[in-house]
This record gives structure tokens, C-alpha cells and sequence, in this order.
């Protein structure tokens, strides 16, 4: 046996003690890690929590609008909305090293909710950033989610059931394994079952999305460019600042998915130092991707004028207020989608580059 064998084989011992206990020599603060990450889920929770809620009853008032960039927008900000409803198990998991307090039943479907929507959120980004493409280029063409309700819900409940269906496929080897601690694990039955799941993951959830989104807003921002009556740099600056977030989100994720995925296929890959830090990696990563969560709010909707038309609206609608002159205060307020408004949303459906500035007149 030469010597890397000596060194890469998990069957090879020294004086009785396995080959890695000497190769591992680097030393990764942990509880640091579990702070930093209780911190960030907190963090992720609250303004998480605020913005999405904020931005679904918002929209939701509007839920009937001819706009297909709307109804996507509404659907991205639910499936983020259901991903932070399900931070505060991650916190306490990560807080308690990875150890399961609520039983077998939330184990399966906390992981399952959060899987559905890990694959929605991205479908719905893409399928907006096309929306949003046909729109500019081509303002007569059949759009993705058309107005006839029967064909626009039949695509998104098409889009929710392939999430769910792709979830389910990992959910299904989901289970409580108690050991010295009760710990919520994904236990396939053979490694290949692992990496064909991690597979599809990095097809679905982000080759195929990212693709469609930067594709997209290359495209837009050659519109936007030769526009006459755009803001100048700041709308082609935007749409670039569409694709870096998803990108900046989800890659490093990915990246160390796939390096895990390499490992479990060839365990004489990489070194122990190498493998530890991958797994140490996975879970800051993972946390830093949810980041998209508090990002998509603000992107598509609190940098858009007529989100914050809308929200100003809903304020003033719902605010109790006394009117000396006795009239009604529903009719003094201003009225989203009235005559003045839908020219202005029309003009800015053709030319602005934010997505849920595209409203129907």
C-alpha cells in the first residue's frame, strides 16, 4: 500500500486509531458558530417576518389584477413568508447543535414547508423575470400568467405541485434518529439516493432559475438602455442588482452541496481538513442564503412607486379617522388603479425595471 492510500482510506489504522484522527488537524470554533448563526436566524425572523407579511397584504388587495408580474410577485413573497415562519425551529436547532425537540411529526413537516417553498420562491423569481421580459419586448404576445384566471391558475398550482413534488422526493427519507440526542436528519437508504436528490436540487433551484433570470435581465437592460424617458443608469443598474442577489444567495449554498455531493461519491477526494470545513461551511451557508428572503421584499416592492403608492393607500384606508365635513373617508383617499394612475402604471409597465411597477390600468 503506498502512501495515499495510507492516507485517504478510512479501513487504514495506525496503532489502532483511524487514519483521520491524525490527518484533521484544523480546529473550527463551533460555538461561535452557533451564536453567529442564532444571531443571523434572528435577524433573518424579524425583518423577514415584517416585510414579507407587510408586502402580502399589500399586494393581496390587488390579488385580481390582470398583471402576471404581480401574481408572481405575490406568490415569491408567500413562499418566503412560509420559509420565515419556520426560522424560529432552525434557530433553536443550530442554537442546540442540531438537536430535534418537537418529535417526529414537525420533523418531517417543518422540513417539508420549508423544501416547497425553497423550490417556489425560485420558479416564481423566474417565471417573473420572463413575465417582466415579454412585457418590454413584446407587449402583444400571450403573456406567462395571461389574465383568464383558469389558465393563470392552472400554471401556479402546476408550479406549486412540481415543488411539492421535488420536496417530497427528499422529504420522504426525513426522519427523527435518536442517538444520545434526538437529532432531525435526512437518512437515504443508499448514497446514491443523496446525490441524485442534491441533483435535482441544483438543477431545479438554481441552474435552471439563475439562468432564466440573468438571461432575462441582460435582455431588459438592453431595453431599458435604449429607452428614451428611463432613469438613466439606475434602472440598468437595478436590473443587474436582480441577478447579483439570486446569485449572491444561492451559489456559495450550492457550491458547497455540490463539493459534499463529490465527497460522499469518492470519499478519497478531498482531505479530512477539507471535509470538515465543508460540513462546518454547510450551515453557515445555508443560513446565508435565506437572506433572500428580506431581499426579495425590498427589490421588488419597496423600490417600486407604486408598491409604495399602494401601501400609502392601504395606510390611509385602513387608519380611523374622524371627517368633520361628514363625508366618507374611503372616498376622500386616493384610489390605486384610478384614471390618473393607470396612464402613469401604463408608462412605467413599458419602461421601468421594477418588477411590481407593471400594473394593469
Amino acid at each position: 500500500m503506498n502512501e495515499h492510500d495510507f492516507h485517504n482510506s478510512s479501513f487504514n489504522f495506525f496503532n489502532g486509531t483511524p487514519w483521520f484522527v491524525y490527518e484533521c488537524t484544523i480546529n473550527l470554533d463551533k460555538d461561535y458558530r452557533r451564536i453567529a448563526l442564532f444571531l443571523l436566524y434572528l435577524l433573518l425572523f424579524m425583518v423577514g417576518l415584517a416585510e414579507n407579511t407587510l408586502v402580502v397584504w399589500v399586494n393581496w388587495r390587488r390579488r385580481h389584477s390582470a398583471n402576471g408580474v404581480l401574481f408572481c410577485v405575490i406568490n415569491v413573497s408567500l413562499s418566503d413568508l412560509m420559509v420565515v415562519l419556520m426560522m424560529p425551529f432552525f434557530m433553536l436547532e443550530v442554537t442546540m447543535d442540531k438537536v430535534w425537540l418537537w418529535g417526529r411529526f414537525l420533523c418531517k413537516v417543518t422540513h417539508l414547508i420549508y423544501t416547497v417553498n425553497f423550490y417556489s420562491s425560485s420558479f416564481f423569481l423566474a417565471f417573473m423575470t420572463l413575465e417582466r421580459y415579454l412585457s418590454l419586448s413584446r407587449p402583444s404576445s400571450p403573456a406567462c400568467f395571461p389574465v383568464a384566471r383558469p389558465r393563470r391558475w392552472l400554471l401556479c398550482g402546476g408550479l406549486w405541485l412540481f415543488s411539492l413534488f421535488l420536496a417530497l422526493l427528499e422529504n420522504f427519507h426525513m426522519d427523527l434518529l435518536e442517538w444520545n440526542e434526538p437529532g432531525c436528519y435526512m437518512l437515504p437508504d443508499y448514497i446514491e439516493w443523496f446525490v441524485s436528490i442534491s441533483f435535482l436540487c441544483l438543477i431545479f433551484q438554481f441552474l435552471v432559475p439563475v439562468s432564466v433570470i440573468v438571461t432575462c435581465n441582460v435582455l431588459i437592460a438592453r431595453a431599458v438602455r435604449s429607452a428614451p424617458d428611463v432613469q438613466g443608469r439606475r434602472d440598468v443598474w437595478l436590473v443587474h442588482v436582480y441577478s447579483l442577489v439570486f446569485v449572491l444567495c444561492w451559489l456559495p449554498y450550492h457550491m458547497v452541496m455540490f463539493l459534499i455531493m463529490v465527497d460522499d461519491l469518492d470519499p478519497h477526494v478531498f482531505s479530512c481538513n477539507t471535509v470538515e470545513l465543508l460540513y462546518f461551511s454547510f450551515s453557515v451557508v445555508q443560513c446565508l442564503s435565506l437572506f433572500h428572503c428580506i431581499a426579495n421584499p425590498v427589490l421588488y416592492n419597496f423600490l417600486s412607486k407604486s408598491f409604495r403608492n399602494n401601501l400609502i393607500n392601504a395606510v390611509v384606508h385602513y387608519t380611523p379617522r374622524e371627517d368633520p365635513g361628514g363625508l366618507n373617508p374611503q372616498e376622500t383617499a386616493p384610489k390605486a388603479g384610478g384614471p390618473d394612475t393607470g396612464k402613469t402604471e401604463r408608462k412605467l409597465s413599458n419602461m421601468s425595471t421594477s418588477h411590481s411597477d407593471v400594473t394593469a390600468s
